[in-house]
């Protein structure tokens, strides 16, 4: 299996437009965006899925929800709203086996998830 495409990412050996970065997280643009705003925010720690996370990543999964709240501020959609949004497993549309969570806004998104 090879390296994890989100790992290498916030490892800088793949590039990507940085939205956001910290010592904890990392938030980049979509490639393949669904809104005006659309960025991934992920841990700098591989975590496969929320499913994976334990009791140890109570801080960082706390960070994390509080980044997407700065970044929602900085790009300018958290006064209208935006939709934060975490797939788990195949089943759940998961396709990149690195916890991460889709910060979409921009303009007004329809009130069904699928």
């Amino acid at each position: 299996m090879g390296e994890c495409l989100f790992c290498s990412i916030a490892d800088k050996k793949i590039p990507a437009q940085i939205a956001y970065e910290d010592e904890l997280v990392i938030a980049f643009y979509d490639i393949n965006p669904v809104a005006p705003v659309h960025v991934l925010i992920i841990p700098k720690k591989h975590i496969a899925s929320v499913q994976a996370a334990d009791e140890a990543d109570k801080e960082l999964l706390g960070h994390i929800l509080l980044t997407a709240k700065k970044l929602a501020e900085d790009l300018g959609v958290a006064e209208d709203g935006y939709r934060l949004v975490g797939n788990v497993g195949t089943n759940g549309g998961q396709v990149i086996f690195h916890l991460h969570f889709h910060l979409i806004g921009g303009k007004k998104l329809g009130s069904k998830i699928v």
